[in-house]
């Protein structure tokens, strides 16, 4: 299952983008401690990405809920002075910490068009304990 979500890249759409994740790995019956895990890295993936953002640019995110995974791509255009995202940052650090894979695309400004940048993650599901 898959659902995309396209929206003005701002951070007053962070807590919507993190809730929807956070909604799916519960309903995808990860452990709290995963759902939690998997909010703070895409609060933090969709900062990172909307300070890259140019003005009036659009985060595009994707979550891709498999039977053990979920993964979440998001983008946004930026201006011909971005070439790629701060993987040395303390952010990245601890994007890294939080799930379980991140990696970043990116596709530099060509003439007449803006780059575009994104970051990927996967968070493994530790499924809930029964009692």
């Amino acid at each position: 299952m898959f659902l995309e979500l396209h929206t003005a890249a701002t951070s007053l759409v962070i807590p919507t983008i993190r809730t929807v994740a956070a909604d799916l790995a519960a309903r995808a019956d990860f452990d709290l401690d995963s759902i939690d895990d998997l909010r703070m890295a895409v609060d933090d993936l969709c900062a990172m990405l909307i300070r890259l953002a140019v003005e009036n640019a659009t985060l595009s995110c994707r979550f891709t809920v498999c039977p053990e995974r979920i993964e979440v791509a998001a983008e946004v255009d930026t201006d011909e002075a971005i070439a790629s995202i701060p993987i040395g940052s303390f952010s990245w650090r601890v994007l890294e910490c939080l799930a379980d894979q991140v990696h970043t695309v990116s596709r530099p400004a060509e003439s007449g068009r803006r780059g575009r940048v994104g970051i990927t993650v996967a968070k493994d599901a530790t499924r809930a304990q029964q009692p």
